[in-house]
């Protein structure tokens, strides 16, 4: 009885924790690598990616420079048809990131969420989508945990966040 008392409390108060960053980790994805764009979207010249700064039901306000609103959660089918034909920022050819493009945007030196909260601000610390569905187990597909930058693969019938990407021009 006590040890599920304790682990009540541990999980309430991990809630309502900030973003955590050790300094002595070395960033993985600064600012300095992102062109922010004023349109809501950022570039990734290293890879040539464009990325939402927001999640999928996010919407991004110019005036604070942040998201606002409460992200989507979408089965794996429902965000790569919502991917489809997709417009943002006036720019076509939004899709689902694969697990490299998602991983690649994930902050090593922090956890609660693992991202460059100034590039992608009010990230949900939780999985996102990928489009590389698990080789294994066709019911399965790649999530990214922005929780801790870790991976896994869920079932393709859960619900689950989503940000976009595209090729930059």
């Amino acid at each position: 009885m006590k040890l599920s008392l304790l682990f009540f409390t541990v999980c309430v108060s991990c809630s309502g924790l900030a973003q955590t960053c050790l300094e002595s980790i070395n960033e993985t994805t600064p600012s300095s690598n992102f062109t922010i764009n004023l349109n809501g979207t950022v570039t990734d010249s290293r890879l040539g990616l464009m990325w939402m700064r927001c999640s999928l039901g996010q919407t991004w306000n110019s005036a604070s420079a942040s998201c606002t609103g409460d992200a989507l959660e979408l089965n794996w089918q429902e965000a790569l048809q919502t991917a489809h034909g997709y417009i943002y920022a006036n720019q076509t050819g939004w899709r689902v990131p694969n697990v490299k493009e998602l991983a690649s945007i994930t902050e090593g030196q922090c956890v609660r969420p693992a991202i460059n909260t100034e590039i992608f601000p009010n990230t949900p610390a939780d999985d996102f989508w990928t489009s590389s569905p698990a080789v294994s187990d066709p019911q399965r597909a790649w999530v990214i945990a922005f929780f801790n930058s870790s991976n896994s693969i869920k079932e393709k019938s859960l619900f689950v966040y989503t940000r976009l990407v595209r090729t930059a021009n």
